[in-house]
């Protein structure tokens, strides 16, 4: 009895944890006794014995742990897979190297197809001999409905930029003598003196605006709103310069030679069915067609809005260089006009939509109204140089106020982005296709009737 007395003593360890409580294990099993007097080292534990020399377990849990894994045996945790939208994972950029290798692939295919069928069509040279060597051919005429575009184009730009130039000073009239100095922004028109050593440069105020020069300046600059005070760089960097002109130029005859060469020959191939009314030669035609004038669209995207517009504000050292934002990151029809075209997106909205909202007119209302005038002016771009009205422009700009809606509706995040590509991709030779065939029609209905090459 003594030596077991003394082995159940030994098995008794009391561990005060100084806060009014103490732990007793015996056995194994643990019980709390409140202390009677409360006292304690705070923080302190106090033993009997070593801890160490106590069993951690029973016999029963150490079977059971034997059989338990460790963290390093485990291969398995709760886990999502990574194409599900639930995991998190946004790194997507080998799928998106492999629809880059894919799509040219694809297009190199097309293009060896086409080489293979047409031979080479380049010729530079016809570019300019068209419009003296038998000047009734269908490329003249096409060279000739391409000169009188740029020359509407031109006129309509000009169109823009007087408005705006009116519109602008007849604010600054309505407007005291104080609120019109606080318009100005940076130095517009350098006639108007700089302070000498100080660094800082006097801002242009209505009148002293209206002058030949300054008026001059804003209708050669890469912009379709006027200011009294444009942002200007501080210098002409001759580098830059000199990629925007080779880039204009090597853009220039790459849109040339991919027209001749693969354009060219699918629309000529596409009036039999189209006269005919061939549904699925026409759906071929179509999807044939969608690839190189996409490819044509992008390009001209790039020639015109950086190379372009940036050489000419780099000449002219005119400072806002945002011609556009990230309209291939649309979600929704709306976004994508608002960001592609940001000369054009700034002038609506300064001197069309704004002055309608302010009216009364509701925001609905006000963006159908913006809608209604680029359609009309779309049209109008094409109809007046093919010399015939056809209202396919027209329609393709007011179908993007249903198509608008349905997308914001009912399509968001990639599956907005992917309904905005396609329309870009599919919307634009239909267009294409109803032009060219109307016009072959309308002039060379005879000459038409074989449908051209096959």
């Amino acid at each position: 009895m003594e030596e077991t007395g003394a082995l159940i003593r030994k098995r008794r360890v009391t561990i005060s944890t100084g806060k009014g409580v103490t732990l007793k294990q015996v056995n194994g099993r643990s019980a709390v006794n409140e202390s009677i007097n409360g006292h304690g080292d705070s923080g302190n534990i106090v033993t009997k014995r070593n801890v160490s020399d106590l069993p951690s377990t029973t016999s029963k849990e150490r079977k059971k742990r034997i059989n338990v894994p460790s963290d390093r045996q485990s291969c398995h945790r709760l886990q999502e897979s990574l194409l599900s939208s639930a995991s998190g994972y946004r790194n997507y950029r080998g799928v998106l190297n492999w629809c880059v290798v894919m799509l040219v692939l694809s297009n190199a295919r097309l293009f060896l197809e086409n080489l293979l069928k047409y031979g080479i069509l380049v010729d530079p040279i016809q570019v300019v001999s068209l419009f003296i060597k038998d000047p009734y051919n269908m490329p003249a005429a096409c060279l000739v409905i391409v000169g009188g575009a740029s020359a509407l184009g031109v006129y309509t730009v000009l169109f823009l930029k007087l408005y705006s130039y009116k519109d602008v000073n007849k604010w600054c009239r309505e407007m005291s003598h104080a609120k019109a100095r606080s318009l100005a922004r940076s130095l517009s028109c350098s006639s108007i003196p700089r302070s000498k050593g100080s660094g800082v440069d006097y801002q242009v105020s209505y009148p002293g605006n209206l002058t030949l020069r300054d008026l001059y300046y804003f209708v050669f600059a890469p912009t379709l709103c006027y200011e009294l005070n444009f942002p200007r760089s501080p210098r002409i960097r001759m580098s830059f310069l000199l990629r925007r002109l080779f880039e204009m130029l090597f853009f220039t005859q790459l849109l040339v030679a991919l027209t001749q060469q693969w354009m060219i020959p699918i629309i000529q191939s596409s009036m039999k069915p189209l006269e005919d009314m061939d549904l699925p030669m026409m759906m071929e035609r179509l999807l044939r067609l969608a690839v190189p004038n996409h490819l044509l669209w992008l390009i001209f995207f790039y020639w015109f809005f950086h190379s372009s517009l940036n050489f000419i504000a780099e000449l002219l050292q005119f400072g806002d260089r945002e011609f556009y934002r990230d309209w291939w990151n649309s979600e929704t029809i709306t976004y994508f006009w608002q960001n592609w075209n940001i000369p054009v997106h700034k002038w609506c909205l300064r001197h069309f939509y704004k002055p309608l909202r302010k009216s009364g007119v509701s925001k609905w209302l006000g963006q159908s109204a913006v809608f209604l005038a680029s359609a009309f002016f779309h049209e109008y771009l094409v109809s007046v140089p093919l010399k015939m009205l056809r209202p396919w422009a027209f329609i393709g700009m007011m179908a993007q106020l249903p198509l608008a809606w349905f997308v914001a509706r009912f399509l968001r995040g990639n599956y907005g982005n992917a309904a905005v590509w396609i329309s870009l991709i599919i919307g634009q030779p239909i267009a294409v296709l109803m032009y060219v065939h109307d016009y072959y029609v309308l002039h060379y209905r005879e000459g038409s009737a074989g449908g051209g090459p096959e």
